[in-house]
């Protein structure tokens, strides 16, 4: 397994090949059609989801995993630390949506299968101070999503919070983070949270000059 979290950076994606304008990139809260399209992929019947959202685009939507993409599930805080460090020191992330107060970070198909199993290696996990658990949701697995465009309260997060897309899909082929860059990603957050008290044997320190990143100013 390489050390390496930008191995994909010069995939196509938007922002990707200008860094500056990758850390910049602001929050983007509406579905395009490519990204509708790319959603819909997930299911048996794309344009029967396509037609149901047409119908209804401020409904939330029940999508498959496993298929197009699978999906880790976290805490908010913790999502949002881990896309501090996905956007501000990695290669950024796929789509992220905000759900009954946690976050959903899409990632490559199989990741649900293998994260796990490269956080029991490393011996990380929810016993150690600061690290939540993780919910990784693949193959016979579905997840509800946010509205395609704008958002709605949230009844299963803190009060006032809204389920909303905060990274949304806007095109056919998104990017998707992997098993190895969501562990690293996942290992520099438990690192800013619990400090010294998170050990991982086969990463560096952190960086003491790295640069603080405020995701929820730049998407």
């Amino acid at each position: 397994m390489s050390n390496d979290p930008h191995p994909r950076r010069d995939r196509e994606r938007p922002g990707s090949g200008d860094r500056h304008e990758q850390d910049d990139r602001p929050e983007v809260h509406e579905v395009s059609a490519e990204g509708a399209a790319w959603l819909a992929s997930a299911g048996t019947y794309p344009q029967d989801t396509l037609d149901q959202w047409a119908a209804r685009p401020a409904t939330p939507h029940v999508l498959p995993c496993g298929t197009a993409f699978d999906v880790v599930n976290t805490p908010a805080l913790f999502g949002r630390a881990m896309l501090d460090r996905l956007w501000g020191e990695g290669p950024g992330s796929g789509p992220v949506a905000s759900h009954r107060g946690r976050m959903l970070l899409f990632a490559a198909p199989g990741t649900a299968h293998r994260l796990p199993a490269l956080l029991r290696w490393e011996e990380w996990g929810p016993g150690r101070a600061g690290v939540p658990p993780l919910l990784c949701h693949g193959t016979g697995d579905a997840v509800t999503v946010p509205p395609l465009a704008g958002s709605t309260p949230d009844p299963g997060g803190p009060e006032g919070s809204c389920s909303r897309w905060v990274v949304a899909p806007d095109t056919r082929r998104p990017w998707l983070p992997g098993p190895e860059i969501l562990l690293w990603a996942s290992v520099r957050a438990a690192r800013a949270v619990a400090g010294a008290a998170v050990k991982v044997s086969i990463f560096p320190g952190p960086d003491q000059g790295a640069k603080v990143y405020d995701v929820s100013r730049r998407r």
